[in-house]
């Protein structure tokens, strides 16, 4: 038989927490065709709203400008080293892609 719970009678079990980040984000460089680059921060797990405000907040503290674009965040230039400083601070897993 299989270990996994089909049905409960306790009633806290299943309650919903911090949903948990499922993978490590992935951060990364691209050059773009004039010679600037941009910081790009994909696979980030959470409410749309949510993405916004952190967003904001991420660039107050890179003091750069940057997007939400498909779900990926991008910040104009190479933020890598103090982005991965930010986002370990907060909890999160980080993979660096590339360079």
């Amino acid at each position: 038989m299989s270990d996994r719970i089909v049905y409960s009678t306790d009633p806290d079990w299943g309650k919903p927490g911090t949903p948990r980040q499922p993978e490590p984000l992935r951060l990364s460089f691209r050059r773009g065709a004039k010679g600037s680059g941009v910081t790009c921060l994909e696979r980030l797990v959470m409410h749309p709203t949510l993405k916004d405000q952190m967003l904001a907040r991420l660039k107050r503290q890179l003091g750069c400008g940057g997007a939400l674009k498909d779900g990926t965040f991008e910040f104009q230039g190479d933020h890598r080293d103090k982005l991965e400083k930010l986002l370990l601070a907060d909890g999160y897993k980080i993979k660096r892609i590339g360079g």
